[in-house]
């Protein structure tokens, strides 16, 4: 597995992570399966929010007897990122998680409360010990140049994004923005959301050509494409132990540059949109 630096100063994590949206809908022996293998094949970063239902309780139990092994990060809603409603959100998430710190934590998504406040709550908790760094999600380059502003240098770990073959607008300002500033890309539904290109189709059928060389899966290889530069990470969500391990061993895989050329070819990023695709 592949590790990069996650933010300017930040460790080393995992370039393939365990997303656990809707993680919770799925058969819970199954879920805690898909949690522990993905642990073992080195998928050690698991990322999570409150907004996810019962899947904090469910990460929670799975890393009982395990939590130095994994970097834990999960959000708050924006609704709740007030001063005080971020240290609040942060304490419901630490208490359902069953864990004393968060690695990272993150803003879900921009609302109406001032960042400064948001950030100011951030400090707070880093300082106190209850997270180690913090990062935003769904910020556009705007977005990041005020809370920079706000934080100043070196403070933003991480910004999650949504990121796929299908959805690579992040490629047009956000990746060349944040690779500039030292902030890690987080991209979020790595496979589409039930958009993944059929075997059928001229793009699915190269994605098969390729993996075919080398004895991988199509989605192997979407996910080695998207985490092709160092300031890349991914977070597929699965509830099984096998799509797990397929996951992780995708973190050992490097794509060669004729490679990457046939998939850029074949899954054009189109024109810049007015706003930033999220889901």
């Amino acid at each position: 597995m592949r590790h990069h630096s996650f933010g300017a100063r930040g460790p080393l994590v995992s370039v393939i992570g365990q997303g656990t949206w809707h993680l919770d809908d799925d058969d819970r022996p199954m879920a805690l399966a898909a949690l522990h293998a993905g642990l073992d094949a080195g998928m050690t970063h698991i990322d999570t929010a409150e907004m996810y239902g019962e899947a904090e309780p469910l990460i929670g139990e799975a890393l009982s007897d395990r939590r130095d092994e994994a970097f834990l990060v999960s959000k708050v809603l924006p609704q709740n990122a007030s001063y005080d409603g971020t240290i609040a959100a942060c304490e419901r998430s630490l208490r359902r998680l069953g864990t004393d710190r968060l690695d990272c934590y993150l803003l879900h998504w921009r609302g109406s409360y001032p960042l400064e406040e948001t950030i100011e709550a951030f400090e707070f908790l880093r300082r106190s010990g209850k997270i180690l760094a913090w990062g935003v999600s769904n910020f556009d380059v705007d977005d990041l140049e005020e809370a920079l502003s706000i934080a100043g240098p070196g403070k933003i770990a991480c910004n999650q994004v949504l990121y796929h073959l299908r959805e690579r607008a992040i490629e047009h300002a956000v990746i060349p923005f944040c690779e500039r500033q030292g902030i890690a890309v987080v991209g979020y539904s790595p496979f589409g959301h039930g958009d993944f290109p059929e075997p059928e189709t001229e793009q699915g059928q190269l994605l098969d050509q390729i993996a075919a060389g080398r004895g991988v899966t199509a989605r192997q290889i979407a996910l080695a494409f998207l985490t092709r530069r160092p300031s890349l990470f991914v977070i597929p969500k699965t509830g099984t132990a096998q799509r797990a391990r397929l996951n992780a061993s995708a973190g050992d895989l490097t794509l060669s540059e004729e490679e990457i050329a046939q998939i850029d070819a074949a899954f054009p990023r189109g024109p810049k949109p007015r706003e930033l695709p999220m889901i």
